[in-house]
């Protein structure tokens, strides 16, 4: 890690916001010496059955943003999530900002692309988003210099955002006693998980790891913020130095026992895109159900 720019001293200020239908959160990361913050993950509402699109969730950050008179510079997205759709169009509209993503992105597109048999229309380069990181790519949110790490394992295209003293984990982790996120997506690799998340744990040990999910095990409360410290001594699927191949097991053995997450056909049409809804040959939003595929 000491390639990466790493800045304890540095402490944003992190509003979570909790989406109860899809377990995620949602964060604003505020420079702690200005107004400029920054969305990580946002959740744009859809009732799957009736086909309906709403934007409570998202709203509640804007208006959030708005009342602190804060000043959005971007809306970052950690992957292109399976479980939710991203309102980041939504948000940009309204507030404004930079949309970006790990630029694994494209790896991502051309696999889903032909999955949903998308036309020639659908870009496969990225174009939908304003800026595509590379491991290690800086970028600033005020006087806050933020940073990606690149990865890979849940998805081709995962990267952890560490901004200061805190990191935005994605799907990479989950709170201690959750473990891990699966590694059976198309492109996903359990063994390539194992190491992405080695590089997590080689942070500092204080370093504050904010979650995209919380799925509460055991009955006990939603909780979404942990630290490198309590994920290498506690973590179910890695702590206390478990070895690699031990991982690769009980992730694998794991995933061949989960179903497909409910919302991942629109999830992925969408966040392939940045967040914008898909339409047919006559402009109406519009998605496709692939009979087999996944």
């Amino acid at each position: 890690m000491t390639d990466y720019p790493i800045d304890m001293d540095v402490k944003p200020e992190v509003r979570g916001f909790f989406d109860s239908i899809t377990n995620t959160i949602s964060y604003i990361v505020k420079d702690p010496g200005s107004k400029a913050c920054a969305i990580i993950d946002s959740v744009m509402d859809i009732d799957y059955a009736s086909g309906r699109i709403t934007y409570t969730h998202a709203d509640a950050m804007i208006a959030y943003i708005r009342e602190q008179g804060l000043s959005l510079e971007w809306i970052i997205e950690t992957h292109v999530h399976a479980d939710h759709l991203s309102a980041a169009p939504y948000i940009q509209n309204r507030l404004g900002g930079k949309i970006g993503i790990g630029e694994k992105v494209l790896v991502v597109q051309e696999t889903f692309g032909k999955i949903f048999n998308e036309g020639t229309e659908f870009q496969r380069n990225g174009s939908q988003f304003d800026a595509l990181f590379k491991d290690g790519d800086t970028y600033q949110i005020g006087a806050m210099k933020a940073f990606a790490i690149y990865t890979p394992g849940h998805t081709p295209a995962c990267m952890v955002h560490v901004i200061g003293n805190a990191t935005f984990t994605g799907d990479t982790l989950f709170m201690p006693d959750g473990g891990s996120a699966r590694a059976d997506f198309p492109g996903g690799d359990a063994a390539t998980l194992y190491d992405s998340i080695q590089k997590v744990l080689s942070l500092p040990d204080d370093m504050r790891l904010f979650m995209c999910h919380d799925y509460a095990p055991n009955g006990r409360e939603f909780r979404w913020e942990t630290s490198v410290s309590e994920q290498r001594k506690n973590n179910i699927h890695l702590g206390a130095g478990r070895a690699k191949e031990e991982f690769v097991t009980l992730r694998t053995e794991r995933d061949a026992t989960l179903s497909m997450p409910t919302l991942i056909i629109p999830s992925l049409q969408v966040n392939m895109r940045a967040g914008e809804i898909p339409t047919d040959k006559d402009g109406r939003a519009m998605l496709k159900v692939p009979i087999n595929a996944l």
